[in-house]
């Protein structure tokens, strides 16, 4: 029988064919690939509202006010990004053998550091003061609308180089009950400005929570049910996060936004299915990457409070980040 371990070596091995071919697939089908600057050294901001994103992979930045701008590129190649105040951070595409590597950078790209991940890269996040680093990678499956999936979510302080491996070490409660089940997945971290407290999704006995998490007392506590991928919102108010339909993860997703207050949450005008966790591009619009049906990925924004129509912001590009 194979071993726990062959089966994810060989479950890599396979998703690396996809990858490439799937790196393939989206550069052959783009319509128009934007016009490149590339650059050896650290990425230039193009305008006040610049957002760092992938295109075909690769950490680049692009105009928020133009969709078809000329971008400046870099020479490093990320399954999954994210950037705040002088850290940069990546997702190296999956290795067949070791899995994938988290990497935090400065301003001007050096490594910083780097942290070895086995699984699939998924979801990154960090602090608005660019201390904290929090990723999700798939142990088992591909995806939140699966069941049997397994994930991992860990957090690193980039300020004392403390790592938790794993939010499942952490004490729960669960819905007022001390809990510790072993079907317990954590994903999609956000942090508050304390760089302490923390918002995340817990998957478990079927339903999707809420979390609200307290970094140095390793404990977390379930607020409200079908909430998955928060992220906070400049004001620490409220949470933009995808929705299941009907709370059924295989009905797609609804992007909204919730008042931490009294929990009430409010649909966005983006009425396709968005799985991804969605970033304040300011106080009032949500950025976020939705797939097309040919495969390629563009950047859309839409109006935090339900009103307006979705715009569409970088053509051709996903996982973005404000750098304003």
């Amino acid at each position: 029988m194979m071993s726990a371990r062959n089966r994810i070596l060989v479950a890599l091995a396979a998703a690396a064919v996809l990858a490439g071919a799937a790196v393939f697939y989206v550069m052959r089908s783009t319509p128009a690939d934007p016009p490149l600057a590339a650059s050896s050294g650290p990425l230039r901001q193009l305008d006040r509202s610049s957002l760092q994103v992938l295109t075909n992979g690769v950490l680049s930045v692009a105009s928020a006010t133009d969709p078809h701008a000329p971008r400046s590129l870099s020479s490093r190649r990320c399954d999954r990004a994210y950037a705040a105040a002088q850290t940069t951070v990546c997702l190296l595409p999956v290795d067949a053998l070791v899995g994938t590597k988290l990497v935090v950078m400065d301003e001007k790209l050096n490594d910083r550091k780097t942290l070895p991940l086995t699984g699939f890269p998924n979801r990154l996040k960090v602090s608005s003061s660019g201390r904290m680093v929090s990723w999700t990678v798939f142990i088992d499956g591909h995806s939140y609308a699966t069941t049997g999936f397994s994930t991992q979510t860990g957090i690193f302080d980039t300020k004392t180089g403390t790592e938790v491996h794993s939010l499942e070490e952490f004490s729960a409660t669960v819905e007022g009950n001390p809990s510790q089940a072993v079907d317990f997945n954590y994903w999609g971290v956000t942090f508050t400005s304390d760089d302490n407290r923390f918002y995340a999704t817990l998957g478990t006995g079927g339903k999707r929570y809420l979390i609200e998490g307290d970094l140095a007392a390793r404990t977390v506590r379930t607020l409200t049910t079908n909430v998955e991928c928060p992220s906070l919102s400049p004001d620490g108010k409220r949470i933009a996060y995808k929705s299941a339909i009907d709370a059924d993860p295989k009905k797609g997703w609804r992007l909204s936004v919730m008042d931490l207050s009294t929990l009430r949450s409010t649909p966005l005008a983006e009425t396709h299915s968005v799985d991804d966790q969605a970033v304040w591009l300011d106080d009032t619009t949500v950025g976020y990457g939705l797939q097309r049906d040919d495969g390629v990925n563009d950047v859309w924004s839409v109006p935090a409070d339900g009103t307006g129509q979705p715009k569409l912001l970088v053509e051709g590009a996903n996982s973005p980040a404000p750098l304003s």
